[in-house]
């Protein structure tokens, strides 16, 4: 695994922090945290990966991986954590070896991990009870914006909470947001995700539009780039889906996990959201298709 970028990072008081989840996000964003002058102490499920983050930033201070969510809270005035699902968050912070159990008062547990607002406000409760809090806190920015250090993240919770996170957060976030109460970082990250899904789309009709039309799409791209259809997909990802390139970053199957999560929340809230549906369906034919570690942008392949 590979080091973050060199950035610089803001002065801040040096804290003892944990970090609960090394996948491709957590790796490089707990690495800024070591980077930027925190004590670091890292737990994973597979804890060969905790051995290898501590090998790579021994040079970056006390850094040290334990064997439980437990230990690693133990003495850690904030834990980030970046893990799977609902039950994965559930599981690193609630039960005997849970983050919670070891966190003292006045702690605070943020929860990167793109999730239900439901377990937000669920764990937001229990960590109260316990004289701790809970900062629901999603990003946005995919691989490169957490191996860059510039991720945007979406919060719900106390607002103390919050500002005790935020000086500490900007090692790995270009923007760090309160958007409300807890839940409202979740359901942020669902709107997010409604945007992109049927923007992809669109994109992915238009660059196959142009390609069966026999333009140069290269071209195509460079002069709408400069208009009204311009967007950060079109940026980032038009040339490389003329090019057949799918290997950036945010896999279809994560994608298909939030948009999970998106469904279930409109289906609560009365929210009709037909496209997003459709779309969601268009991402489970790539899936069908073998595309399960392709990134969003190939949705595009369904339409070869």
């Amino acid at each position: 695994m590979s080091h973050p970028a060199s950035r610089t990072y803001e002065p801040v008081t040096p804290q003892n922090v944990a970090f609960l989840g090394l996948g491709v996000m957590g790796y490089p964003m707990a690495g800024h945290l070591a980077q930027a002058g925190h004590t670091v102490t890292v737990y994973n499920r597979t804890a060969s990966k905790a051995i290898a983050w501590c090998a790579d930033y021994a040079g970056a201070g006390g850094q040290k991986h334990a064997q439980s969510p437990r230990e690693a809270a133990r003495g850690a005035s904030l834990v980030f954590c970046c893990v799977g699902n609902d039950d994965d968050v559930r599981a690193v912070t609630l039960g005997a070896d849970g983050a919670f159990a070891g966190m003292e008062p006045g702690a605070v547990f943020i929860d990167h991990t793109t999730a239900s607002a439901e377990v937000a406000r669920e764990l937001h409760g229990a960590a109260r009870t316990l004289g701790l809090s809970f900062v629901d806190a999603p990003v946005s920015g995919g691989e490169a914006g957490a191996q860059n250090g510039q991720l945007t993240v979406m919060c719900g919770g106390d607002q103390a909470a919050f500002d005790a996170v935020q000086p500490v957060a900007t090692a790995f976030a270009r923007a760090f947001t309160r958007m409300g109460e807890a839940g409202a970082g979740q359901l942020t990250k669902m709107v997010n995700q409604i945007c992109i899904a049927g923007l992809v789309q669109g994109l992915a009709e238009a660059i196959a539009f142009g390609q069966r039309a026999g333009l140069d799409m290269p071209q195509v791209l460079d002069v709408i780039g400069k208009g009204a259809a311009q967007s950060w997909q079109l940026d980032n990802r038009g040339q490389t889906m003329v090019s057949g390139k799918f290997d950036f970053g945010f896999a279809v199957d994560w994608m298909r996990k939030d948009l999970g999560l998106v469904l279930q929340e409109a289906r609560r809230n009365g929210a009709r959201i037909p496209v997003t549906a459709l779309v969601d369906q268009f991402y489970a034919d790539v899936q069908a298709m073998g595309g399960q570690r392709w990134d969003t942008s190939s949705l595009i392949k369904r339409l070869g």
